[in-house]
């Protein structure tokens, strides 16, 4: 019915523009079958060795975290600053760094995959009953035997769960990588198709990447269902260490030294790579264009006006994206006959890469500011909705037994007690879609709009502008985890008013 439906729409004489027919794309693939097959040849294998390098780069860090505890901070601060690099920045700084091959396209998927799966492997890695841990003790083992024997094993379907969102984001991450100047791959031809305003051409290349990405989210979520039986837990906020509570001066105190040892690490990479300073800047550049310079006060200016514009398209997208996500859970649970339409469309829109979407989206809404929020709304959707349709199933047993026995109606038991039980995977998902939404924003405007920070970027690589262009990438990485920490400030204080016991 859906694919009669979309032929109809792709015939229709106001929409030949926008939308491609099903039997065009088909057309299109059969023409031009081993032009597509080299470039997803290309994609696949980038993305493959991205998704590996990325996976086990985060079980690195976990297992780094684990044993040094008092590292646990730094270590995972550090990976938030670096996952809240603007991956289309990035890339031309990775071609110039890199040269010619592979390497961005690589290096653009790792970084797009390894902190969906930091990020929960840390969580699973201490899901384990503390009873477990006094058994390794007993005989005399320390913290590697309990990493190894105990830690690991209870964060199996954490693990997997992060496996499956990383799946469909290494295509991504290999795709922005190609369209940022390599010579083949699906990115290069999306960007071809764009440019030359090819329909069929740019509808058979979202096709196939979200063909592609849904096989590969399926796919992993196949395996973990054969390897564990259990189906994963869902991924709320880190449990809480027992102790003293935070001194106020303690955070900032963490946020200095992460960015201490950023910027050492960053230099230290800079001044060892050997590679001349006139575009592989040290952090001293960056202060001297932002700061220091003749010109510092114009640089400030240009990237303050792009910033805005790039800020009026990622705070609406990113609520509407949030509020969306929240509320198709809700509408699920309380009426479960539209699952069976629901769930297809928000897997789908997942697993469409975003360099795909865009241009059609831009074709559809026009390069103004609805197009921008509508790619950020849907860049956030599908995380908020999965992490809320899985919270609003953590309502504890007993307390469903109450409302049962006073025969409590489907809307009361969403108010007081499924939704309190969706708020930390609410918040989880928030504070994770908030470079995601950067991102989002980030892209269509390097390809289609011409505005914000994103086309920013795009000129200042184009003009080899490298003092510009790496000065955007530092404040959009700082601003995003900046955002983080603000929706993680919000997330404890509703958490107090609402859900106290989640707290614990």
């Amino acid at each position: 019915m859906l694919l009669v439906l979309w032929e109809g729409l792709g015939h229709l004489p106001d929409l030949a523009l926008l939308v491609a027919p099903p039997s065009a794309i088909l057309l299109y693939l059969w023409t031009n079958a081993g032009l597509m097959a080299r470039a997803l040849t290309e994609t696949l294998t980038n993305a493959a060795w991205g998704f590996a390098a990325g996976n086990l780069a985060a079980i690195a860090l976990a297992a780094l975290a684990m044993l040094l505890p008092r590292a646990e901070r730094i270590v995972a601060g550090l990976a938030l600053l670096v996952f809240c690099l603007p991956l289309v920045a990035t890339g031309p700084i990775l071609r110039v760094l890199y040269g010619p091959g592979p390497g961005p396209q690589i290096t653009l998927a790792a970084l797009a995959v390894y902190y969906t799966t930091f990020v929960p492997l840390l969580v699973g890695l201490r899901a384990a009953p503390s009873t477990w841990f006094d058994l390794v003790r007993s005989y005399g083992r320390g913290r590697g035997a309990a990493l190894i024997h105990v830690r690991t094993m209870a964060s199996l379907p954490y693990l997997f769960a992060g496996l499956q969102i990383a799946a469909p984001a290494a295509v991504l991450g290999a795709m922005v990588g190609e369209f940022t100047g390599a010579e083949r791959g699906m990115g290069v031809l999306t960007v071809r198709a764009m440019r030359a305003l090819d329909v069929d051409a740019t509808w058979a290349l979202a096709t196939v990447a979200a063909a592609i990405s849904t096989l590969a989210y399926a796919g992993v979520g196949a395996l973990g269902r054969r390897m564990l039986p259990d189906a994963p837990p869902v991924i709320l906020s880190p449990p809480r260490e027992p102790g003293r509570a935070a001194r106020w001066w303690q955070a900032p105190l963490r946020a200095l030294a992460v960015l201490a040892v950023a910027l050492v690490a960053w230099w230290a990479a800079m001044a060892l790579s050997g590679l001349s300073p006139f575009f592989a800047k040290r952090p001293g550049d960056v202060w001297d264009a932002l700061v220091s310079d003749a010109d510092a006060a114009q640089t400030r200016a240009t990237l303050l006006a792009a910033m805005a514009q790039t800020g009026a398209a990622v705070v609406p997208g990113y609520l509407a994206g949030l509020a969306l996500g929240a509320g198709l859970a809700v509408a699920l649970v309380l009426r479960p006959g539209i699952a069976s339409v629901a769930m297809p469309v928000a897997v789908a829109l997942r697993a469409v890469p975003i360099v795909t979407t865009a241009p059609l989206v831009v074709l559809a809404l026009g390069r103004g500011m609805t197009g921008s929020v509508t790619l950020v709304a849907v860049m956030v959707f599908f995380p908020a909705f999965v992490a809320c349709l899985h919270g609003l199933a953590r309502a504890p047993g007993q307390a469903v037994d109450v409302f049962d026995a006073y025969a409590a109606g489907p809307v009361a038991r969403m108010i007081h007690l499924r939704l309190p039980a969706m708020l930390p995977a609410f918040f989880a998902a928030a504070r994770m879609t908030v470079p995601a939404a950067v991102l989002a924003v980030t892209v269509v405007e390097w390809l289609a709009t011409g505005q914000g920070v994103g086309a920013l970027m795009a000129l200042s690589a184009s003009l080899s502008d490298y003092d510009m262009l790496w000065s955007a990438v530092v404040v959009v990485a700082v601003l995003s985890a900046a955002g983080y920490a603000a929706v993680g400030w919000v997330e404890a204080r509703v958490l107090a008013r609402f859900a106290p016991e989640q707290l614990a």
